[in-house]
């Protein structure tokens, strides 16, 4: 499960279990590191499992704040590729100032939502999970994913505060759904932001650059446990 959740994690068998762990129960990573979208990518493809295993199901919810987080793919090539209807197992929210893009979308796998208020976002997230786990009869571990593709333009539009309380929110239901959540955050791990937010999960993993190379450290909050940097 190393390569699916992280790819190169250490094989020490604390980390392994720790990682573990992170699977069976539901869990949330923050990914952080400025000037390495490659890496962020990278991460977020194997933190989206693999989608050419056809004998497990998967449910994957891409939040789109800014821009495709995953270049090699965007979030619509995915909705449609997923035959884009009621039943489809993607789904993409997107947050976006132009009104238009409401009476744009495409399917119901694709929905909009405003930018003046975060709870239009909170809502959507939810009810999409929640139709998530109706249409699984249960969602089994690991079986939803959510990505969102940055934090920066809620940080940046909204208090601080209330957008602690939206993730506060967020998190605990993909934890309830026994999710794996990931959340961008393309800035240096030293922010005060990352120091505000880490609270929230479970893990946060820096990416970086070193040489043309996109590589990850983990650090495990209840282990208090911090890898070597990786290369992926």
């Amino acid at each position: 499960m190393g390569i699916e959740l992280g790819g190169g994690v250490p094989k020490s068998a604390t980390f392994a279990q720790a990682l573990g762990t992170l699977k069976q129960k539901g869990s949330n990573i923050l990914l952080v590191g400025s000037g390495a979208s490659e890496a962020h990518g990278a991460t977020c493809r194997r933190l989206l499992g693999d989608t050419n295993d056809h004998e497990r199901s998967r449910y994957r919810l891409f939040v789109v704040t800014e821009r495709p987080c995953c270049s090699h793919e965007s979030e619509e090539e995915r909705a449609h590729g997923d035959d884009a209807d009621e039943n489809s197992t993607t789904r993409v929210i997107t947050r976006s100032a132009d009104d238009r893009k409401r009476t744009e979308a495409h399917s119901s796998a694709e929905s909009v939502v405003g930018t003046e208020l975060l709870s239009p976002l909170g809502s959507e997230i939810i009810e999409t999970v929640n139709e998530f786990d109706e249409a699984a009869n249960g969602l089994e571990p690991s079986e939803l994913r959510v990505c969102v593709d940055s934090l920066v333009p809620l940080l940046t539009e909204h208090n601080s505060e209330n957008v602690f309380r939206l993730l506060h929110v967020l998190t605990l239901r993909i934890r309830q759904a026994n999710g794996m959540g990931h959340f961008h955050l393309p800035i240096d791990a030293d922010h005060d932001a990352v120091n505000l937010l880490e609270p929230l999960f479970d893990a946060v993993v820096e990416v970086r650059s070193h040489d043309g190379v996109p590589e990850q450290r983990w650090h495990l909050r209840d282990q208090r446990t911090t890898s070597d940097w990786i290369r992926l």
